[in-house]
């Protein structure tokens, strides 16, 4: 029945209450009337419930199917507790039936005594409804009298009642012309309207005979009405409602209006690009009303409206996303989808069909996360940015402080930046818009997913500004299974040191900082959250950064070396080492593999922090085998001497060497790169004597072109400890290395002679001094 409401749905406890008293009373009826239980019981027990343990509670269940299946399927022990959580489940349910009987027999107590109450108020009221009874009888039959007496007057009065009213009409009919041409003076359209269709039935009936002047009169007037209210319909200055109006007035008049509908929803489109273009913010009051009465006008144009309301608020949405494209504050993204909801809100009050609250919901999650995804783009140009910015100023040499000037720049974008922006984004939960509570948990998976996908993006930003590529296998003596090279376009070196320690900072400052932060304000998260786990995994992203650190460092690395490389490739490949000529001073190479060297601590020493480097010490062995100098020990010197006089006594002496190398204890030159001045500089200093040792090896010399090698390797003794901070086990054995190669490769390898060389050395470092000491 339409008068009786649907009960509210019960809740678990409800429900099982209601089943427990059903199972009670079914219970008690049927022992009570001894109905023997239905035999189809057990047969109408469907083989899906027969065969699952979790049948108990079913209509059909079957005793001995289901302990058929739970014998079966379960073993001795299993048995021991399905019987002690059944005895246990029982006894609850004792329980429960046990109180639900004490709770009704406590109502049926207390219905009883209000049934007992009732019968003693009701004792004396039979006597005082007698009385009643009598009094209206009374009241009936002196009202019986006046109607008869009056009967005769009151016919009397209904009949002049009648032809007074009848006059009224003729009257009404005659007055009508001069009434509808005061209406159309007045502009009261709507009244003319009522009084010509209330005089319409009396036209029809009469308007050929007794009233054929009235009925003239009043058409004549009612076709200006029509023309008036035609021109008020298509009049651009009429407000809406004035043209509705018109258009109901005209139907109730049977004036086709059908015809209309087109031309006024294409004017009404019209009316609302107008309306966008004029200004941004829509005027939604006008619109509604328009829906409104284009409802009442046209009932059959629902559809056109859904569609028009639609694309009004589908161009507004674009509009808002092309100005994403460009970098919009939060707040005034806020503020946009803020004056918008509210118009969809105004606009669905009029046409809830349209759905504009979902399509708004859906077009708000776009706008919201393409707003993220530029925000972050912005912050990685912005950081980008800072990194390249003072690249484009001068393709000059930088002096020290522009590098620190850069890092600290690139620190700043990268740590501040971020800090911004989930200030910015956390204002999306600070408003109170109904719609973004709705978009909550989405927010804070977009947040957290942007921070990872930006994090990943910006180092391969790092790579891509370095310019480099990526190699698998061994560099020099250091293995790497990443390991970057450069590519030709390429970022200066002392960049590729920025990013490196960039990377170092964000690892350990920029994304501890940004996890606590989201813990803060954007923890939790939605339906990703539950099936895959957070979108933000700072741990993943740490790993990320202190890898590619490490790359770039060696990147930074191989580009010093290698151009060192060319340097030294020039030097041993462009003379005729078997012509060589005796040797007069120590070579120009030495001093632009110094200068390359000293650019290397000038740039890294901007950068990287001091530090303590492992130096390298042999054990104790032969002394053929010592890295100490020739001209150290007296021993040694002889030796010399006895080698200089006899050339197959020197290719002995190598010999000899050799075989003592094998007793020394191994020595570990190339260790672990740091993030240190001396740990960058002397590793760069060990590929490039590794480097001239290899070019040494690929050349055939003369005596006079190894005592040239000699005597280089002897005067770089000094200035490379002096860089590597007295590191000098290290050098001494790779410039040891490097005179040992020379030596394999001399036809007559007689060193130069002590005084000879100190004198040439000498000589060196005196036009140093000298050049040094003159002015530019």
């Amino acid at each position: 029945m339409a008068g009786v409401s649907t009960p509210p749905p019960m809740d678990e406890k409800a429900k099982r209450t209601r089943d427990l008293l059903a199972s009670f009373y079914n219970n008690t009826t049927n022992s009570n009337s001894g109905a023997p239980s239905s035999p189809s019981a057990s047969s109408n027990l469907t083989p899906r419930a027969a065969s699952s343990l979790d049948s108990i509670n079913s209509p059909s269940f079957d005793a001995s199917s289901y302990m058929s299946l739970l014998v079966e399927k379960s073993n001795l022990e299993g048995l021991l507790q399905k019987h002690v959580q059944m005895a246990a489940e029982i006894k609850n349910l004792d329980t429960d039936l046990q109180m639900l009987v004490y709770e009704n027999y406590n109502k049926f107590i207390s219905a009883t005594d209000t049934i007992k109450r009732m019968k003693s108020n009701i004792l004396g009221m039979e006597t005082n409804m007698e009385q009643l009874l009598a009094k209206i009888t009374s009241v009936q039959s002196k009202s019986d009298s006046v109607n008869t007496s009056l009967f005769e007057k009151r016919e009397h009065i209904e009949k002049l009642h009648r032809s007074r009213n009848l006059l009224r009409k003729v009257q009404f009919i005659y007055d009508l012309p001069s009434r509808l041409n005061k209406c159309i003076k007045a502009e009261a359209y709507a009244d003319a309207v009522r009084f010509f269709t209330g005089a319409k039935p009396i036209f029809e009936a009469y308007g050929d005979s007794s009233f054929q002047e009235c009925k003239r009169a009043s058409e004549e007037a009612i076709n200006t009405v029509i023309q008036n209210l035609q021109g008020k319909l298509y009049s651009d200055s009429e407000p809406i409602e004035a043209r509705a109006e018109a258009v109901v007035l005209l139907k109730q008049l049977n004036f086709p209006v059908d015809n209309l509908k087109t031309s006024l929803l294409e004017k009404l489109e019209d009316c609302l690009l107008k309306l966008e273009d004029e200004s941004k913010d829509v005027s939604v009051g006008e619109i509604s009303k328009t829906f409104r009465a284009y409802l009442i006008i046209f009932p059959d144009s629902e559809q056109r409206l859904i569609e028009l309301a639609q694309g009004l608020f589908s161009r507004r949405y674009d509009a808002v996303r092309d100005q994403l494209k460009k970098r919009m504050l939060s707040v005034d993204l806020l503020e946009l989808l803020g004056i918008i909801w509210e118009d969809v809100t105004t606009i669905d009050q009029v046409l809830p069909e349209a759905a504009l609250p979902a399509f708004s919901l859906e077009s708000t999650c776009s706008s919201i996360r393409q707003h993220i995804s530029i925000a972050f783009s912005h912050l990685q140009h912005g950081i980008s940015d800072a990194v390249t910015g003072s690249q484009s100023k001068s393709n000059e040499s930088r002096d020290e402080l522009d590098l620190q000037i850069v890092l600290e720049n690139s620190k700043k974008a990268a740590m501040q930046g971020s800090l911004d922006l989930l200030a910015e984004l956390r204002q999306f939960f600070d408003e109170k818009l109904e719609l973004l509570l709705k978009l909550r948990e989405l927010i804070t998976d977009w947040v957290q997913e942007g921070f990872q996908e930006f994090f990943q993006n910006l180092e391969k930003h790092f790579i891509l500004l370095s310019g480099s590529i990526t190699n698998n296998g061994p560099l020099g003596e250091s293995s790497h299974s990443d390991v970057l090279t450069q590519s030709p376009d390429k970022l200066p070196t002392g960049l590729v040191l920025v990013l490196s320690q960039l990377a170092v900072f964000i690892e350990q400052s920029v994304i501890p900082k940004i996890t606590e932060e989201i813990a803060a304000s954007f923890s939790g998260g939605g339906v990703r959250a539950y099936e895959y786990g957070p979108a933000f995994i700072p741990g993943e992203i740490c790993r990320l950064f202190r890898s590619a650190g490490e790359k770039l460092l060696h990147l930074y690395i191989n580009m010093k070396t290698r151009k060192i490389s060319v340097v030294l490739k020039k030097r041993f490949t462009t003379p005729n080492w078997i012509k060589h000529k005796e040797p007069r001073e120590v070579h120009m190479f030495v001093d632009i593999l110094l200068q390359e060297l000293e650019g290397v601590k000038i740039e890294v020493k901007q950068i990287l922090p001091c530090g303590v480097i492992k130096r390298h010490r042999n054990s104790d062995s032969v002394g053929s085998g010592s890295t100490n100098s020739s001209r150290s020990h007296p021993n040694a010197m002889r030796e010399d001497k006895l080698t200089r006089s006899n050339t197959q006594r020197a290719r002995s002496q190598f010999l000899e060497s050799h075989l003592a190398k094998l007793f020394e204890q191994k020595m570990e030159i190339f260790t672990k790169v740091e993030y240190t001045q001396e740990s960058v500089i002397s590793t760069v200093i060990k590929l490039c004597l590794k480097s001239l040792q290899e070019f040494v090896r690929l050349q055939t010399l003369n005596r006079s072109g190894y005592q040239q090698i000699q005597l280089d390797m002897e005067f770089l003794k000094a200035p490379l400890k002096q860089l590597v901070d007295d590191d000098d086990a290290a050098i001494d054995f790779l410039l040891k290395e490097v005179n040992n190669a020379a030596h394999e490769r001399c036809q007559d390898p007689i060193p130069l002679e002590t005084p000879i060389l100190d004198k040439l050395i000498s000589a060196k470092l005196v036009k140093n001094k000298d050049l040094s000491a003159s002015p530019l």
